[in-house]
């Protein structure tokens, strides 16, 4: 498997896209429109591939200096459960610390939660609805 930062408006981007609508918005019913996608352009995104086919991802916002955020964070859900996710989380921290972030924080699908606080993240927040689910605000020093 490699892991990579995808340029935005590549085919693997579209790839990426493609992935997380297909795990993350068609089942809630959502999709992505043209100026949601043409503003990720400053996000770092990344994917997990296995030759040319696309694992799973997330990218990673700036809040500001100190904290950057995860987002979109997909897999594929027959291969859910692999280590996936986890080599994702490990390559999206080392880049946030590479570029001198402090804190990697995220809205943390409430199914999710178990996930993330093995990866040593804490809850920050009460539960919120998101893209019509509940979340929770999680983070993590790095």
């Amino acid at each position: 498997m490699a892991l990579k930062i995808l340029e935005h408006g590549s085919a693997e981007y579209y790839q990426m896209v493609n992935l997380r609508d297909a795990v993350l918005r068609r089942p809630l019913g959502l999709s992505f429109n043209p100026e949601e996608l043409e503003g990720e352009k400053e996000n770092i995104m990344i994917g997990a591939f296995e030759d040319d086919d696309i694992l799973g991802c997330c990218m990673l916002v700036a809040e500001n200096q100190e904290v950057i955020r995860l987002r979109q964070m997909a897999v594929l859900n027959d291969l859910q459960g692999k280590g996936i996710g986890r080599a994702i989380m490990n390559f999206a921290e080392n880049i946030a610390r590479d570029r001198g972030y402090k804190i990697l924080s995220m809205h943390a699908r409430k199914n999710a939660q178990g996930f993330y606080e093995k990866m040593g993240y804490k809850v920050a927040s009460d539960e919120f609805m998101e893209v019509t689910i509940p979340h929770y605000v999680m983070e993590k020093e790095l």
